[in-house]
């Protein structure tokens, strides 16, 4: 799984490397922050992008964010 650390970075960067990451569009994506508002941009921007949030946790001070890309087909 493709993995971005942008703990200790200020918004909009960790936005910004999460764009770089996806620009591959990888099936799956782990983006490391330490802030929540971070979160809610990272997962913003994914889900702009055609990617769900698949899960968050927290770890101490720092957020694990799981994107995957959707599946498009069965209607």
């Amino acid at each position: 799984m493709l993995e971005v650390d942008a703990r200790g970075m200020s918004c909009p960067i960790p936005v910004m490397k999460t764009k770089k990451a996806l620009q591959d569009n990888p099936a799956e994506c782990c983006v490391l922050v330490d802030a929540y508002v971070q979160v809610e941009n990272v997962s913003r921007f994914a889900k702009a992008r055609g990617y769900e949030v698949k899960n968050v946790e927290e770890d101490g001070e720092t957020y694990r964010i799981i994107v995957t890309r959707k599946e498009t087909g069965d209607a």
